[in-house]
């Protein structure tokens, strides 16, 4: 087959496993090849993303690699290279910019989801119309066809609430609450559905109050997507040019310490949800 000319974020996490698992031991590309029976470029396409590898290839290359203890790492590549199944987000291809389609992706395989958001609402909590405002402020700005491509995109990415249900933990500060996208109504609807999916089991929402002075990561916002086993977490961060997924150990160390000492300093959820009640009186 072809190379792939655009691999997915997930294809490219694979090949990046690979990668690893090869350089950790000092095993060359060309031992690699010779083992697997085939030639350098596909080693090179397969660490890019750019190619599959079979199960049984994938066995022979942890095995080369000596990767093989069972610690659920090689299981949940195994099931990376197994799984070929078309999913809903696959029909934007094309209309949507490959990044974003990939946070689908991402959501969609975690065993479970936290987010730090300091200007904006967290999308898989967004109403439609509170989604509509943030597209709208994009510059350059987006065709009406684009925006409503990207907010219909957005709402069925909630569909993983009622159809792939996992822990979710939403930190939000209080200065992304009193943003108004949309002007006051939008606004008043927007935290009255925080608070309506603060009682979905799983969901958590934590906030982030100005009284506290500083935190960890308050200067950007991060997901952090956990996976089968702490190798293979992902933290994607909102750039002014897109979405950047970070799987590097040494970057996924920082990002979890911030996550964990945000939960330190954020309101509980209860405390939380009267926060979100106090603030709405402010819009009404």
């Amino acid at each position: 087959m072809p190379p792939r000319l655009s691999p997915t974020v997930r294809q490219q996490r694979l090949g990046i496993e690979l990668r690893k698992m090869r350089e950790r031991v000092g095993v060359t590309p060309k031992t690699l090849a010779a083992r697997l029976g085939t030639d350098l470029p596909k080693i090179s396409q397969m660490e890019n993303g750019k190619a599959g590898i079979s199960a049984e290839r994938l066995r022979i290359w942890a095995r080369t690699c000596d990767r093989t203890h069972d610690d659920g790492y090689l299981d949940a590549l195994l099931a990376m290279t197994q799984d070929r199944r078309k999913y809903w987000w696959d029909s934007y291809r094309g209309r949507l910019p490959g990044g974003i389609i990939d946070i689908a992706e991402m959501e969609h395989h975690a065993e479970s989801l936290a987010i730090l958001h300091t200007t904006f609402v967290p999308g898989l909590l967004q109403t439609e119309a509170y989604a509509s405002a943030v597209f709208a402020r994009l510059r350059p700005p987006l065709s009406p066809h684009d925006a409503d491509t990207r907010t219909g995109f957005r709402i069925r990415r909630q569909h993983l609430f009622t159809e792939r249900p996992k822990p979710y933990s939403a930190f939000i500060h209080e200065s992304a609450l009193r943003m108004q996208f949309g002007g006051p109504e939008v606004l008043r609807g927007q935290l009255r559905s925080v608070l309506e999916n603060s009682e979905r089991p799983g969901l958590e929402i934590r906030v982030i109050p100005f009284s506290v002075h500083t935190f960890p990561g308050s200067g950007e916002s991060l997901y952090l997507a956990r996976g089968p086993v702490p190798e293979l977490d992902t933290v994607q961060i909102d750039l002014s040019n897109g979405p950047k997924f970070v799987h590097a150990d040494a970057e996924l160390r920082t990002y979890r310490r911030i996550k964990e000492e945000t939960a330190g300093v954020a309101l509980g959820p209860v405390e939380s949800r009267d926060f979100i009640r106090a603030l709405l009186k402010d819009f009404t």
